[in-house]
């Protein structure tokens, strides 16, 4: 009995690879090949905020821009009140005179209680250079943005008895800048509906220390201390030369803010309301500027700008003392 005979398996062939055929020339000598880079791998957890340095600039630049913007809105109101203010007053002495002038020429100016901010007087004072300012009815802020103002309380200059004037002295033409610089025997001369009258300057005071004359028939001017920040009055005071005019009508009671260094407070309203009107004015050109040319926006908006903040700075300086 034969063996089974088993039939031999056939192996699979091998194919060559290029591998071998490498090592077997990098055998021969030549250098190894560098090593593939290994993957980068990314450490676990959230993604540091790489921003950050930039939007703490961007603050700082947004606080630079608002301190930039604010110390313009001062500067600014700086240049008005010590500089456009007296432009202001000017144009508003020059009508005021035209005015009183003609009432003169037509012997209608008032020679008793008039409107709030209507002419009553011209006075020069030569001392101190004062020509023809137009004192007005009135001391309040805005009386006396137009020039120097009566205290309503007190008879006009000329008549039977004491009449005061109040003047700013830093702002607003500062028609009684140099009130200190009188001396005893300057000359006043005040012109009314009722003719023209001179006073002689005797007495000064300041503060709670008033100005001391027993005599009848007397004109007292009023102003600020400094040209900074007044904390009282200064007085000066002077006599009339001459027969005085008689009174004419019932005077009215003074009102607070008709006081020495009153803030006229009125001026708070119409100020909210400029200001206001010049936020959306910006807010709008900002809009107009992104969807529109540049050029033309800027030049379109400029005098509307100007104009809105030529309001708000007109109602912030009636805020200061009246005789500022």
């Amino acid at each position: 009995m034969s063996a089974p005979t088993t039939s031999p398996v056939a192996a699979d062939p091998v194919e060559p690879s290029e591998p071998v055929q490498g090592a077997a020339s990098s055998s021969a000598g030549s250098p190894p090949a560098d090593p593939a880079p290994a993957a980068e791998t990314r450490p676990a957890g959230p993604i540091p905020d790489v921003a950050r340095p930039g939007r703490g600039l961007r603050v700082a630049r947004a606080v630079a821009t608002s301190a930039c913007l604010v110390s313009g809105l001062f500067l600014g109101f700086g240049v008005y009140a010590f500089g456009l203010t007296g432009l202001q007053e000017q144009h508003s002495q020059a009508n005021l005179y035209r005015e009183l002038d003609d009432q003169l020429s037509q012997a209608t100016a008032p020679t008793g209680p008039a409107a709030d901010g209507a002419p009553l007087a011209i006075v020069d004072i030569p001392a101190i250079g004062l020509h023809r300012a137009v004192a007005v009815e009135g001391t309040t802020g805005a009386d006396l943005a137009r020039g120097p103002g009566h205290l309503r309380d007190t008879v006009l200059p000329g008549q039977d008895g004491v009449s005061v004037l109040l003047g700013r002295r830093a702002t607003f033409g500062a028609p009684f800048a140099r009130l200190t610089d009188l001396r005893v025997g300057d000359k006043i001369n005040v012109t009314t509906g009722q003719g023209r009258f001179s006073y002689t300057v005797n007495a000064f005071g300041q503060g709670d220390q008033p100005v001391q004359d027993t005599f009848k028939d007397r004109l007292l001017l009023v102003t600020g201390d400094s040209t900074w920040i007044p904390t009282h009055a200064i007085y000066v005071g002077a006599r009339l030369d001459g027969t005085p005019a008689p009174r004419s009508g019932q005077r009215v009671a003074r009102g607070d803010l008709d006081k020495p260094l009153a803030s006229d407070t009125d001026a708070w309203s119409p100020l909210q309301l400029w200001a206001l009107a010049l936020a959306f004015a910006v807010a709008l050109t900002v809009w107009l500027v992104s969807v529109w040319n540049r050029r033309a926006v800027y030049l379109s908006a400029a005098p509307v700008l100007a104009a809105l903040l030529w309001c708000v700075y007109e109602n912030a300086a009636l805020l200061l003392p009246n005789l500022y």
